[in-house]
């Protein structure tokens, strides 16, 4: 398995994590902290626990050897990530929106990227 996959896979964890506890346990807090309000208290846990489902996924990618056990993990997070921006873009473009929104977007995207960067150089690599 790549270096960056599993560099991806630990950086993906360590960042679901710090965000996941937080809003799953004190989502308004944390989001009011933040200056995000109002707050959905169902829907942020929900978030906060999706987000910990993520970050155990990620840390068996980031302990896998082979490709074959994260495949399914990279292809779940490439569709996650890339739906995450198509909705949160909707909003951005529609709206007037802080800073602090596009800052999920740029980190969705980035991993978006990430994660279709290393499903096409698994291709590349498979077919080669």
């Amino acid at each position: 398995m790549s270096k960056l996959l599993r560099i991806l896979f630990l950086i993906h964890a360590l960042i679901a994590l710090a965000v996941g506890v937080p809003l799953l346990l004190a989502p308004g807090r944390f989001l009011e902290a933040l200056g995000w309000a109002p707050v959905d208290p169902i829907i942020s846990r929900l978030l906060g626990a999706a987000l910990l489902a993520l970050t155990w996924s990620s840390f068996r990618g980031w302990r896998a050897t082979q490709w074959s056990q994260v495949a399914i993990i990279v292809e779940a997070e490439a569709v996650f990530t890339v739906l995450a921006c198509v909705g949160l873009l909707r909003h951005l473009l529609a709206g007037h929106y802080t800073l602090l929104v596009w800052g999920p977007f740029a980190l969705y995207l980035a991993f978006a990227v990430a994660w279709i960067a290393v499903l096409v150089q698994h291709w590349r690599t498979d077919r080669g």
